[in-house]
């Protein structure tokens, strides 16, 4: 079996992102500032490396249907518009999160970080099973790059 090589490093990226925000909720609950703050920070870069590479990928290359049975496409889009939905919310709150940490604004800080985590948690699992699903249980559909839709070419 034969994975897109793409997908699959912006996809690692996104599940190292949420394994440093686990590890640096760990070290925060161990009073370990420093330490959580530059965690926090590489759970960010990977995020950020995560977008860089769809971003581009989604223009330059395209977007990958889905591949798998006919009668399973509903409930692949309803999950992955699901997916889109927690990742863009947990992008907001992230940046919300890192800047009231950047500020020191620990109250608002220690307010949303949780509830941040837990969307970023859920936006990880819910990515790896989009990928799982175009990639490894089936093989994926059609590639059309943004760029070649417009130019009708």
């Amino acid at each position: 079996m034969s994975v897109p090589i793409l997908p699959t490093i912006s996809t690692a990226f996104i599940a190292l992102s949420a394994i440093l925000v686990a590890i640096g909720w760990i070290l925060i609950k161990q009073r370990k500032i420093e330490a959580h703050k530059k965690t926090m920070i590489a759970a960010a870069i990977s995020a950020l490396l995560f977008f860089i590479i769809y971003a581009s990928r989604t223009v330059f290359i395209g977007n990958t249907a889905f591949g798998g049975p006919d009668n399973l496409k509903i409930y692949y889009t309803v999950f992955l518009v699901f997916h889109i939905c927690l990742a863009t919310t947990g992008a907001v709150f992230g940046i919300v999160t890192l800047l009231a940490g950047f500020k020191n604004n620990l109250v608002r800080h220690r307010k949303i970080g949780p509830i941040t985590s837990v969307i970023w948690f859920f936006t990880a699992i819910t990515g790896v099973a989009v990928y799982t699903l175009l990639y490894v249980l089936y093989k994926g559909g059609e590639t059309t790059s943004v760029i070649k839709a417009i130019l009708n070419s």
